[in-house]
C-alpha cells in the first residue's frame, strides 16, 4: 500500500477492509484508515470514498457511510433508486444529492451490497475534475467487484449462430424496451458472419402519425459520423496524401490550437483520438451556431487550450473530430470552401465506393423524404416531438456528427469493417492496415475499453466489441461489432430516452451468442424506474412557467463574446430563451445556495441552466459546462 497521500504512477489494483475489489487510477492518491479508503485526484478538493459496514438496508449503509466520511458540506437527498444487481452483488443503490450550479460539484452515492455485507461508494467531485478525469473514474467502477468475484467472460467461447428464434430474441428485447421508454420508433439491423440477416423497423417515425419505420428510414447518426471520417482519411492514407504520423501543420498550415505545443504535437491520428487534452467545449458550437462555418470552426480552434497532458486523460472534442474531416478534405480539394469539399470527399471516399445512397449530409434532403422525426421528454416527462433547431447546430463542424443515414446503408459499412476493409465483391476498398490503425488504443476508457480514432474497442466481457454511439437531441444510435465473432449490430432511435437503450442491446446481444446471464432485462427495467424517479425528483425543482416576478427582471438581450446571443421574449405565461438557431421555454429554479437559476425545458433542449447573477444595474446569466463558465452580459 502507498504511503498516506502518495500518487500511484500507474492504475493499482487495491482491496478494502472487507475485500471489496477497486482501483487506483494512475496519478491518484490513496489513503486507508479503518473501513474508510479515500481515492483523491491530483486537483485538491475532489474525492471518491469508499466505506464498508454492514447495516440493515442500503439507508443505514448510506447514512453510516457518510458519517465515516464527514465533509465539509452535506447535501440533501434529491433522489434514491435501484440500478440492476449485477457482478454478484446483490443489490445496488443510488443517491444523487441536490447541488447548485454555483457550488461547480456533482455529489452521489452508490450502495453495493453483496449477502450483509455494503460497501458505499461516495462521489464528491468538482464538475471540472468529473470531466476531465470521466474515464479515471470509469476505471474505479470498473472493476468494484465483491471480494474474490471474477467477472463473467466470454473469451474463448463459440458463437451461436443468429438464426431466426435468436434474431426473434433481440427484436422481441428491443421492441420492448422501445415501448418500456415510449420511444416512438427504432431501426435495427443485424450481420451474422458477414451477412445481412436482419434489417427493419419498430414503431413509428413521429409519436401520433402512423408512417412505420423502415431499414431505409434516416436518422440522425451523430457522432457515429466520425468513424466515417476517419474512414476517409484511411483511404487518404492509403492514397499516400499522409500518413497517420504526419504533422497536421504539414498538410494544413493554417491549423492552430490556443496552446503552441500542442499545436505541434497533433499528428493525424491525434485529431480525433480524444488524447490531446483539449477538452469539450460543445456549448460554443451549441449556442453560437447562427453565423458559424466550417472555417470560423477550424479558426475557433486558436482559443482551446488543454486542460490535461498529451495522451494522458479522455477528453472528447467535437471541434478536434471536425477538423479532421476539414483537414482530410483540404488535402483533397484545397481550392473548395471546406463544407463542400468535405461533403464532396465523403461522397466520393466513403458513401459511394460502400454504396451508402441515401447517407447524406444534406438536411433538406433527408427531411423531405423517409425521416425519423426526433423526441425528447417534457418538463413532465412525456415523449414529445423535438425541434431540430439544436440539431442544426452540428452542420458547421459535421464532421464530428451531422450525417443523416439509414440502417441499410450503416450494415453496408459494419460489413466492411468486418471483412476488413473489402466490398461484398471481394475487391479490397482500404488497407486493413489503415483500417485497423483506427482501432488502436490511443487513450484508455477506464480499465476495460480504449478510444482509437473515432471508434471505440470494449473488452468488459472477455471479447473484444468495436463499436461507436451518437447522440444528438432526439436521435440516439450505436454500431458495433465482434471481429473474432463476424457479428455486427446497428441501432437507431429517435427519441432520448432512447439513449438508455444501447447498452442493455449490447449486453443482450453477447448474452444471445454465448448464453451470457441475463442481466439486459434488469438494465431496461431498473433503468426506466431511474427515470421517471428523477424526472419528478427535478420537477418538484421547477416552477413551470417560470416564476413571473423572476421573470420580469431578466433582461430583454444577453451576449457574451464565445456562446453568442440571448433574447428573452415573454409568450403569454411562459418565457423563452432565444440562441438564434433554436429556442427553448424556460422554467424557473431556487436553489439551495440562494441564487435563482432559469433552466430550459423544451423537448430536446432541455438541460441548459442559467444562473442569474450581476445588479439590477449590469444583470448578467452564468451558464457552465464542465470545464467552463460563461457569463452573458445584459446588452443595452
Amino acid at each position: 500500500m502507498p504511503a498516506p497521500n502518495a500518487a500511484v504512477k500507474a492504475d493499482t489494483p487495491k482491496t478494502t477492509s472487507a475485500g471489496t475489489q477497486f482501483v487506483v487510477p494512475s496519478d491518484w492518491a490513496m489513503h486507508a484508515s479503518g473501513n474508510k479508503v479515500t481515492l483523491e485526484p491530483p486537483e485538491s478538493g475532489s474525492q471518491v470514498v469508499l466505506v464498508d459496514v454492514q447495516a440493515a438496508d442500503a439507508d443505514a449503509a448510506v447514512a453510516q457511510a457518510w458519517k465515516a466520511y464527514t465533509p465539509a458540506k452535506t447535501w440533501p437527498l434529491q433522489v434514491a433508486t435501484d440500478s440492476a444487481p449485477r457482478d454478484n452483488w446483490d443489490q445496488v443503490r443510488v443517491y444523487d444529492y441536490e447541488t447548485s450550479a454555483n457550488d461547480k460539484r456533482s455529489v452521489f452515492a452508490i450502495a453495493y451490497r453483496h449477502a450483509k455485507q455494503f460497501t458505499v461508494l461516495i462521489y464528491d467531485v468538482a464538475m471540472s475534475v468529473g470531466e476531465k478525469r470521466s474515464s479515471q473514474l470509469r476505471a474505479i467502477s470498473d472493476r468494484l467487484l465483491p471480494k474474490g468475484y471474477k467477472r463473467e467472460s466470454f473469451a474463448g467461447k463459440k458463437a451461436h449462430p443468429l438464426d431466426a428464434e435468436r434474431i426473434d430474441t433481440l427484436k422481441n428485447f428491443v421492441d420492448s424496451a422501445r415501448k418500456a421508454y415510449d420511444v416512438p420508433g427504432i431501426a435495427l439491423g443485424l450481420i451474422d458472419h458477414g451477412k445481412v440477416v436482419y434489417v427493419g423497423g419498430l414503431g413509428v417515425r413521429e409519436i401520433g402519425r402512423p408512417e412505420p419505420i423502415d431499414g431505409d428510414t434516416l436518422f440522425m447518426i451523430a457522432s457515429n459520423t466520425k468513424a466515417l471520417t476517419t474512414l476517409m482519411l484511411a483511404r487518404l492514407v492509403d492514397q499516400k496524401k499522409f500518413d497517420w504520423d504526419t504533422p497536421v501543420v504539414q498538410v494544413m498550415p493554417s491549423f492552430k490550437l490556443g496552446d503552441a505545443d500542442t499545436t505541434k504535437q497533433v499528428l493525424i491520428r491525434h485529431l480525433i483520438c480524444a488524447c490531446t487534452g483539449m477538452p469539450r467545449q460543445d456549448m460554443e458550437w451549441v449556442l453560437n451556431s447562427r453565423n458559424a462555418t466550417p472555417e470560423t470552426v477550424m479558426k475557433s480552434l486558436a482559443g482551446m487550450q488543454p486542460t490535461s497532458r498529451f495522451g494522458e486523460l479522455f477528453q472528447y472534442s467535437n471541434l478536434m473530430a471536425a477538423a479532421a474531416g476539414y483537414m482530410g478534405a483540404h488535402v483533397l480539394y484545397p481550392d473548395m470552401e471546406l463544407g463542400a469539399a468535405y461533403d464532396l470527399a465523403m461522397q466520393k471516399q466513403v458513401f459511394d465506393p460502400l454504396g451508402m445512397k441515401q447517407t447524406t449530409f444534406d438536411y433538406d434532403r433527408a427531411l423531405l423524404g423517409n425521416h425519423a422525426t426526433p423526441h425528447g421528454l417534457d418538463v413532465d416527462g412525456h415523449t414529445a416531438v423535438a425541434g431540430m433547431g439544436i440539431n442544426d447546430s452540428i452542420r458547421p463542424a459535421r464532421p464530428a456528427g451531422a450525417a443523416w443515414s439509414a440502417v441499410t446503408d450503416m450494415l453496408h459499412y459494419v460489413q466492411m469493417e468486418l471483412a476488413g476493409g473489402l466490398l461484398p465483391d471481394g475487391s479490397r476498398y482500404v488497407s486493413e492496415a489503415a483500417l485497423l490503425e483506427r482501432r488502436k488504443p490511443n487513450v484508455a476508457l477506464g480499465t476495460t475499453a480504449t478510444y482509437g480514432m473515432g471508434l471505440i474497442v470494449d473488452n468488459t466481457w472477455g471479447v473484444p466489441v468495436v463499436h461507436h454511439g451518437g447522440d444528438l437531441a432526439g436521435f440516439h444510435s450505436d454500431m458495433l461489432w465482434l471481429p473474432q465473432q463476424g457479428v455486427g449490430a446497428v441501432i437507431l432511435t429517435n427519441a432520448d430516452a432512447g439513449a438508455s437503450i444501447r447498452g442493455p442491446f449490447q449486453r443482450r446481444l453477447l448474452e444471445v451468442l454465448f448464453d451470457g446471464r441475463p442481466l439486459a432485462q434488469g438494465d431496461i427495467d431498473a433503468g426506466v424506474k431511474r427515470l421517471k424517479a428523477e424526472v419528478a425528483a427535478e420537477r418538484k425543482r421547477l416552477t413551470v412557467p417560470a416564476d413571473a416576478a423572476a421573470s420580469s427582471r431578466l433582461a430583454a438581450s444577453y451576449r457574451n463574446p464565445a456562446v453568442g446571443s440571448i433574447q428573452v421574449t415573454h409568450d403569454g405565461k411562459s418565457t423563452v430563451f432565444d440562441f438564434g438557431a433554436w429556442h427553448s421555454e424556460m422554467a424557473s429554479r431556487k436553489n439551495d445556495d440562494g441564487s435563482l437559476s432559469f433552466v430550459s425545458i423544451s423537448p430536446g433542449a432541455d438541460g441548459f441552466e442559467f444562473v442569474v447573477s450581476g445588479t439590477a444595474d449590469s444583470r448578467k446569466l452564468t451558464l457552465r459546462d464542465g470545464q467552463h463558465e460563461y457569463v452573458y452580459d445584459e446588452v443595452r
